[in-house]
C-alpha cells in the first residue's frame, strides 16, 4: 500500500520536471546539433582536402602509378557543396541558439567598441550595431571631450588625452552617461541638453521613453531623424542604457590599443574590440573631400604643383598610419589580456561582402545577428546611387569602396605609399607602381584577409 501511495507523487514530480524550462531543452538540442554538425563538417573537410590532393601526390603516398590524364572527380564538387551547406547551416543554428538563449536568459552583457579613424567607414559599420534592438549604441560621444579639453600633439599630452578618453569611455560602457555633462557645452541644466553630438545617429536616444515631447522654444542642434523629440534627458538615457542587453560604442578618437587594457580586465565589462582600418590612400582622398579646408595644401600640390607640400603634413600622415599599425600589431600578437577580445576588420572587406562580415563581427562579439540588421544591410548596400552627404551610410558598397582610384593623382598616391608602407603591408594593401596600375580596376589593390585577424 505504501508503494501504491508513493507512485502518484513520483509521477507528479516527473511531470513537473518535464514541464520545466522547455525552451532550455530546445536550446540544448541546438547546441548538440552544432556539435554534431561541426564534427560532420570537419570530416567532410578532411575528405575534401584529401580529394583535392594531386593524383601524383596520392600515387606517391600509395606507391602506385597514375594515369597522366586523370578523369575529373565528380564527387569532389559534391563534397564541396556539402561543405558549404554545412557551414551555412552551422551559422544559422548559431544565431538561432543565441536568440533562444536571449529569450529566456539574457546571458552575459556584452560591450563592443568599434575603434577606427576618420573616413574609414566607421559610421557605416557602426550602423550594424545601431540597428540591433537589444544594443544601446552611442555614436562618437568622445567628440565632446575632444572639443572641451585641449591637448597638444605628441609627448605627455598625447598620453594624457588617451587616459582621459579611456576613463570617459569606461563610464559610458557602464551606462554612466552623466560623465558627459562635464564636457557638453553649454553645460546641461537639470540633466537636459539639446547639444549631444549626432544624437540622431543613435536609435536608443530617439525612441521612447528617451524621446520626450518636443519643446517648440528649444533649439536642438542635433535632432532625431525620424521623429521630433525634446532635449535629451540624460537620466532617461542612462536608464535606457541599463535596460538594454548590450552596449556598443563607436569612436575615432582612441588609437592606442594598449591603453584599453584596464577596460578589458575590468570585471564589470565584457569588452570586445573591433579595429576598423581602410586603405590610407582612400582615407586621404575621402578626407580631402570631407574636410576640404584642412587639406588645401594637399589639393593645390596635387592639382597644380605650385604650393610645396610641407614636410609636417607628410609627417602627420606617417604618424597616423604608424599609430594604427602599432595598435594592430599589438592586437595580432595575442597578448593574454586581449585573447578572444580583439578583431581586425578592413573596410574594403565589409564593402565587398557586408552581410558576411557582419555575421563574423557579431559572432566574434557573441551577439545574434537579427533579421532587422540583415534587412538594413540589404537595403543600404545595394542602393543604385550613394546617399547624399559625406556622412551618408546609404551606398552601393561593392562599387563605392575603390572609386577613389580613378580620381587620385598618382603622385599623391606615391606620397601615401611612401609614408604608410609598413601599415599597408600589414593590412594587405598593394602598392601601385604606375598611374596605369592605380586606375586599372582589374588590378586588385587588396591581398586576401588573414584568418589571424580574429584573435
Amino acid at each position: 500500500m505504501e508503494i501504491r501511495r508513493a507512485l502518484p507523487q513520483d509521477i507528479r514530480e516527473l511531470l513537473h520536471c518535464l514541464k520545466m524550462k522547455s525552451k532550455y531543452a530546445v536550446l540544448l538540442v541546438f547546441i548538440i546539433s552544432l556539435v554534431i554538425i561541426e564534427k560532420e563538417n570537419n570530416f567532410i573537410s578532411r575528405v575534401s582536402d584529401k580529394l583535392k590532393q594531386s593524383p601524383q601526390a596520392l600515387a606517391e603516398a600509395n606507391s602506385t602509378e597514375v594515369n597522366p590524364a586523370p578523369a575529373k572527380n565528380g564527387s569532389l564538387a559534391s563534397l564541396q557543396e556539402l561543405d558549404a551547406a554545412f557551414s551555412q547551416l552551422r551559422s544559422h543554428l548559431y544565431n538561432i541558439t543565441l536568440q533562444l538563449a536571449g529569450d529566456g536568459d539574457p546571458g552575459p552583457r556584452r560591450h563592443v567598441l568599434l575603434m577606427a579613424t576618420t573616413r574609414t567607414g566607421s559610421s557605416f559599420v557602426g550602423e550594424f550595431f545601431n540597428q540591433q534592438g537589444s544594443i544601446f549604441y552611442l555614436f562618437e560621444p568622445l567628440w565632446h571631450v575632444e572639443k572641451t579639453v585641449t591637448f597638444l600633439p605628441g609627448g605627455a599630452s598625447a598620453v594624457g588625452s588617451a587616459l582621459v578618453y579611456r576613463d570617459v569611455l569606461k563610464q559610458l560602457l557602464l551606462c554612466d552617461l552623466y560623465i558627459l555633462e562635464n564636457f557638453i557645452s553649454p553645460v546641461p541644466e537639470g540633466h537636459l541638453t539639446p547639444f549631444l553630438f549626432r544624437r540622431g545617429s543613435s536609435h536608443s536616444l530617439c525612441e521612447e521613453p528617451v524621446c520626450t515631447p518636443s519643446t517648440k522654444k528649444v533649439f536642438e542642434k542635433y535632432y532625431c531623424k525620424n521623429r521630433r523629440c525634446g532635449p535629451l534627458n540624460i537620466t532617461l538615457a542612462a536608464e535606457a542604457c541599463r535596460r538594454k542587453q548590450h552596449v556598443a560604442l563607436k569612436t575615432v578618437r582612441i588609437r592606442q590599443l594598449e591603453f584599453l587594457q584596464p577596460l578589458v580586465e575590468d570585471p564589470r565589462l565584457d569588452l570586445r574590440i573591433i579595429q576598423l582600418v581602410r586603405d590610407p590612400r582612400a582615407v586621404l582622398a575621402s578626407r580631402m573631400v570631407a574636410f576640404s579646408g584642412k587639406y588645401e595644401t594637399w589639393k593645390k600640390w596635387a592639382s597644380e604643383g605650385e604650393a610645396p607640400l610641407r614636410e609636417e603634413e607628410v609627417q602627420r600622415l606617417r604618424g597616423n598610419c604608424e599609430s594604427i599599425r602599432v595598435s594592430a600589431e599589438l592586437g595580432l600578437r595575442r597578448p593574454g589580456w586581449l585573447r578572444g577580445r580583439y578583431m581586425l576588420v578592413r573596410y574594403e572587406d565589409v564593402a565587398r561582402a557586408p552581410l558576411q562580415k557582419a555575421r563574423e563581427m557579431f559572432r566574434f562579439a557573441g551577439l545574434p545577428l537579427t533579421q532587422q540588421v540583415e534587412e538594413w544591410i540589404g537595403k543600404n548596400t545595394q542602393a543604385p546611387h550613394d546617399g547624399n552627404g559625406v556622412y551618408s551610410t546609404c551606398k552601393n558598397s561593392s562599387e563605392q569602396f575603390d572609386k577613389w582610384r580613378f580620381s587620385m593623382p598618382f603622385k599623391l598616391a606615391q606620397v601615401v605609399q611612401d609614408a604608410c608602407a609598413p601599415a599597408m603591408q600589414l593590412f594587405g594593401y598593394k602598392l601601385a607602381s604606375s598611374p596605369a596600375a592605380l586606375a586599372n580596376r582589374s588590378f586588385s589593390l587588396l591581398e586576401e584577409a588573414q584568418p589571424a585577424w580574429v584573435t
